[in-house]
């Protein structure tokens, strides 16, 4: 009984890993950072500020909001994303401890 439950750990432990990759290629492949508004004589202008090493940069979007959509749901989707690896690398050390390996 033993050996069967260590054998479903060690397919788990790999699943896992398998799906952290999966999730952080998909992460690396969407836009980082957050969408900021700017005004300048009376109309916005959007940016896209993120972090690129110890820089900040702010790439422009243009002033129409409606083109932003895909956009605000493509950093939602990376945000939900990290926060999938983050619970997947939790649940990899808790396996890692019950397998010992």
């Amino acid at each position: 009984m033993a050996t069967v439950i260590y054998g479903l750990l060690k397919e788990e432990k790999e699943r896992n890993l398998e799906m952290q990759e999966t999730h952080l290629r998909e992460i690396d492949s969407l836009p980082k950072g957050v969408i900021v508004a700017k005004t300048a004589n009376g109309k916005k202008y959007y940016y896209l500020r993120y972090r690129d090493k110890d820089k900040v940069r702010a790439d422009y979007l243009g002033s129409d909001e409606s083109a932003l959509d895909d956009i605000r749901f493509k950093i939602a989707r990376r945000k939900h994303l990290q926060g999938i690896v983050k619970r997947l690398k939790l649940e990899y050390k808790q396996i890692c401890k019950i397998v010992k390996e």
